[in-house]
């Protein structure tokens, strides 16, 4: 039996990822009443501090997508009111949300991850935007993937296979944000890795592998159901298998995240995986990796999401 008397799931927001952050607190709220515990879910408008306040949770579960749910501001605002959450703090959270810094991070220990060029939309335009493209053309080759350097849900994301497809990309991108990212596009299987801290250290849950019906595995492929088609766990050898598990861990560590994570990674036609980025507050939604790779290690999504609250609220009682 929990000692948790009312937890606080927080869902919403006003990033891009709005409606994905709602479903994924419907999920989480579900799983924990289920799992016999008390939740009230809550947006993060004018209302939520005076809330708080009147009534502080034992815990908070943050499945806030992009922006402030996983820039580091609300939990520096948690932190703030002396509430305890789950997930990790403002500071590895503002670094590992900046895509191009995550980067630099995992590569200083040792990870693989594809060479990039990060590019602020008044440098490309500054600069001239043709000469700059022609020369990240040159220095990286092609296929190229361009992302925004913040934000999740592959919002903004695209690969480019012919220079002429570029400048198109990068409009693209600029739409969701000032900072784009242009990577090496490393062809192989896309995989998922999912860790967790259930207070013996980080463990990587089985991978995920992801199939997208139509090639490209954007926003209508992750949370449309039926195109995608997902293996769990990730058809790799055991060496693969073990090389991904390896790479989400040390990322998550080297990082400074805590509780849980999602490493995303592409395994080449060599077997070896390479580093993409890193989520903080993983979508719990029904499509999403995080939940598949949970059932696939044979645990309970509601038990494991009660125990990170109990980590959480243990903390904050020390």
């Amino acid at each position: 039996m929990s000692d948790l008397g009312y937890v606080l799931v927080l869902a919403g927001g006003l990033s891009y990822e709005r409606e994905v952050s709602l479903r994924s607190g419907r999920r989480v709220s579900e799983v924990l009443r289920t799992a016999g515990i008390s939740v009230e879910t809550r947006d993060t408008d004018a209302s939520l501090v005076p809330s708080v306040l009147a009534d502080p949770p034992d815990a908070v579960f943050v499945t806030l997508h992009g922006g402030a749910g996983e820039d580091g501001a609300i939990r520096s605002v948690l932190e703030l009111l002396s509430v305890p959450y789950v997930g990790a703090g403002p500071d590895a959270c503002r670094v590992a949300f900046d895509k191009p810094t995550a980067k630099t991070v995992v590569r200083s220990v040792g990870l693989r991850t594809p060479d990039s060029v990060t590019l602020p939309k008044e440098t490309f335009h500054d600069l001239g935007a043709a000469t700059v493209l022609s020369r990240i053309v040159e220095r990286l080759g092609l296929p190229l993937f361009v992302k925004p350097s913040r934000g999740g849900s592959a919002l903004g994301a695209s690969v480019v296979r012919t220079a002429e497809d570029l400048p198109a990309a990068m409009v693209g991108c600029f739409a969701y944000g000032d900072t784009a990212l242009i990577e090496r596009c490393v062809e192989g299987v896309e995989v998922a890795v999912s860790v967790v801290d259930l207070g013996g250290g980080p463990v990587a849950l089985p991978p995920v592998e992801i199939v997208p019906d139509r090639g490209a595995y954007d926003y209508a492929a992750r949370y449309t159901a039926g195109h995608t088609e997902f293996f769990a766990p990730a058809r790799l050898s055991p060496e693969t298998a073990a090389a991904c598990a390896e790479m989400a861990v040390t990322a998550h560590t080297a990082l400074g995240l805590r509780d849980l994570s999602r490493t995303d990674l592409i395994v080449d036609a060599d077997g070896l995986p390479h580093f993409l980025e890193v989520n903080v507050a993983p979508g719990m939604t029904e499509t999403s990796l995080f939940p598949m790779a949970v059932e696939a290690a044979g645990d309970d999504l509601g038990t494991l999401c009660r125990v990170l609250l109990e980590q959480a609220a243990a903390r904050g009682t020390a």
